[in-house]
C-alpha cells in the first residue's frame, strides 16, 4: 500500500520549488549583508516578511532577542521547530554559511505550513540569533522557546552530506591581567608586567595541549598587550576556548586551563580575572530515530549521507544547537555545499555558500527539512521511538 506521506512530501517539495527564487535571493542577500552577533537586523527582517507574506504568523523580537523571531503555523498536535541562524564571523563574513540554514529553514516552514491542514499539528520557525558566541538558543531557552516542541531541526552547511557534526562542549572565557605600569628603561623594577602573566599562560597552555585528549582543543587569541614598548603593559586581555566531547569533560579540562591562568598570576604578580562570556555550549545529543528518518529522506533527493568515518570525525565545532538536543530531541545534520577539504570558517569557504552549490543546499536542506518534519507528524511510531531514545539519552548521562 502506498505511504500517504509520500504525497505530502511531494506537495512540499513543490512548494519549496515554487519559492526557490525568493529563498535564494534570501540566501544571496544575508550572504552580501554580513552581520555579527545580535546584530542581525536586516536578516531577521528579511526573513520575517518572507515568512509573514507566505501566511505564517509572525512574532518579531521574540523570546527577549531584538533580532530573534518566532513564525507559527498550524495548532495542537505534535509540534515542530525549524531553526534558523544567520549571524556571520568577523572579518570573513558567512564562513559558516548560516545564510544558508537561514533561507532552508524558511523554505521548509513555508512548505510545512502548506500541508498541515492534512498532517495536524504545528510548525514554528525559530530565528536564533548569535550562534557564533553569543548562545542565542540558549537565552531562547530560558524563556521557554522549545517548551512543548517534539522535534528540532536545522540544516547546516559543510564540505560533505553527514547525519550530523562532532559536536564538542565548548566554554569561552575572558581573560584579564591587571599589573602596575613602569618606565621599562628607568624604572622596570616597579613595574608588574601584565603581559608576561598572559604570555606565561598562553606557554602553559601550549605545553598543555601535548597532554590533552584527541578531541580536545583549547586555543585563544591575546587582544591587549600593552600601549608601548617602552611601558611595562599594566593590563593584558585575552579570549580563550576550551572544547572537550562532553560536559563533565569540559569541567576536567578547563580546570587544567585555569591552573595556567593561574600560573600566569603567581609567576607575576599579576591580578587574574576570569570571566565567561557565555554560557557553556553542550555537546549534541543526535536523535538516533530522528536523523534515520532525515537519512531516508537525503536518499530520496539524492543526497546520500556519508556515514561515521574519519573524515566526519574531523567536522568537529560547537553550536548552542547542542544545548538545545538537551531538552527536545534533535538533529543537525551536514549538507554539503564545498569540496571536503575547504574548512569551514575560512575565506574560502565563504566563496563557497554564494555559489550555485549554496543555492542547491537551500532548496535540498528545505526540503529534507519539510519531508523529516512530516514522518513526524504523521508518525506515531517515530515520535515514540524519538522520545525513548531522547530519555534513554538522558538516563545515561545521569
Amino acid at each position: 500500500m502506498t505511504d500517504p506521506r509520500n504525497h505530502l512530501k511531494e506537495r512540499a517539495c513543490l512548494r519549496v520549488d515554487a519559492h526557490r527564487e525568493r529563498l535564494t535571493s534570501l540566501s544571496s542577500r544575508i550572504h552580501a549583508t554580513p552581520e555579527l552577533n545580535f546584530e542581525e537586523e536586516q536578516a531577521a527582517a528579511w526573513l520575517t516578511d518572507f515568512l509573514e507574506g507566505c501566511g505564517l504568523r509572525v512574532e518579531r523580537g521574540a523570546f527577549g532577542l531584538k533580532t530573534g523571531f518566532a513564525a507559527h503555523a498550524g495548532s495542537g498536535g505534535p509540534k515542530i521547530a525549524i531553526l534558523c541562524e544567520y549571524d556571520a564571523l568577523p572579518g570573513i563574513g558567512h564562513a559558516c554559511g548560516h545564510n544558508i540554514i537561514a533561507a532552508a529553514g524558511a523554505g521548509a516552514g513555508v512548505a510545512l505550513a502548506s500541508i498541515l491542514a492534512e498532517t495536524g499539528g504545528s510548525v514554528v520557525v525559530l530565528g536564533t540569533p548569535a550562534e557564533e558566541g553569543g548562545g542565542g538558543k540558549i537565552l531562547m531557552a530560558r524563556e521557554g522557546a522549545f517548551d512543548g516542541i517534539d522535534a528540532a531541526m536545522m540544516i547546516h552547511p559543510a564540505g560533505v552530506d553527514m547525519p550530523g557534526m562532532n559536536v564538542l562542549a565548548v566554554s569561552q572565557l575572558q581573560i584579564e591581567y591587571k599589573g602596575r605600569g613602569a618606565h621599562a628603561a628607568a624604572f622596570p623594577q616597579r613595574g608588574i608586567n601584565a603581559l608576561d602573566a598572559m604570555v606565561t599562560a598562553y606557554s602553559a597552555i601550549a605545553q598543555l595541549r601535548q597532554h590533552i585528549r584527541p578531541n580536545e582543543r583549547i586555543h585563544g587569541i591575546i587582544t591587549d598587550g600593552g600601549q608601548a614598548a617602552n611601558i611595562v603593559p599594566e593590563r593584558s586581555a585575552g579570549v580563550f576556548m576550551v572544547r572537550a566531547a562532553t560536559a563533565p569533560r569540559l569541567e576536567q579540562l578547563k580546570e587544567r586551563v585555569l591552573g595556567c591562568f593561574r600560573a600566569g598570576a603567581e609567576a607575576t604578580g599579576a591580578e587574574l580575572q576570569v570571566r565567561p562570556m557565555v554560557e557553556d555550549y553542550s555537546d549534541m545529543w543526535t536523535n538516533s530515530p530522528l536523523v534515520t528518518a532525515y537519512g531516508a529522506n537525503a536518499d530520496r533527493i539524492g543526497r546520500g549521507l556519508l556515514q561515521p568515518s574519519p573524515l566526519t570525525d574531523a567536522f568537529a565545532g560547537s553550536t548552542d544547537m547542542g544545548n538545545v538536543s538537551k531538552l527536545v530531541p534533535s538533529i543537525h545534520p551536514m549538507i554539503a555545499v564545498a569540496p571536503p577539504y575547504v574548512p569551514l570558517h575560512s575565506v574560502e569557504f565563504a566563496r563557497w555558500t554564494a555559489s550555485e552549490h549554496a543555492d542547491r543546499a537551500v532548496i535540498d536542506g528545505a526540503k529534507m527539512l519539510a519531508m523529516t518534519a512530516i514522518d513526524v507528524l504523521c508518525d506515531n511510531d517515530l515520535r515514540s521511538a524519538m522520545r525513548a531514545a531522547f530519555e534513554a539519552q538522558r538516563s545515561s548521562a545521569g
